[in-house]
């Protein structure tokens, strides 16, 4: 009875280890996938917009050239950096979303980041 309850424990073993082989395979995926995503933050009404991967990087600053006002440099500047806030904060959204469906229905404790 107790090499019963070794084999069981052995599978068990195995199965875990080939979930985590399975769950490291669709996260490197993910990753490989979230350099592709773009997403897009705006300030300003959208009269500044920033494009970026959702892992977070930078790939085009479009702003209206009504805000081309030499003496209000400091608020273009300010636009600009909400802008890529705004940006950030959608590009985490959708890392989380991405995430999201790797690890459903996995005992994760919340608040764990993965990534």
């Amino acid at each position: 009875m107790r090499f019963n309850k070794e084999t069981d424990a052995m599978r068990d073993i195995m199965g875990l280890m080939k979930q985590a082989q399975d769950m490291q395979q669709k996260m490197a995926n993910v990753q490989a996938e979230l350099d592709t995503i773009e997403v897009e933050g705006a300030a300003g009404g959208g009269m500044v917009t920033v494009t970026m991967t959702a892992k977070g990087a930078l790939k085009a600053v479009k702003i209206d050239p009504a805000l081309m006002v030499p003496d209000e440099r400091e608020i273009l500047e300010d636009l600009i950096v909400a802008a890529s806030s705004d940006a950030r904060s959608r590009a985490d959204r959708v890392m989380q979303e991405r995430m999201a469906e790797i690890t459903k229905g996995l005992p994760i404790p919340p608040g764990m980041k993965l990534f």
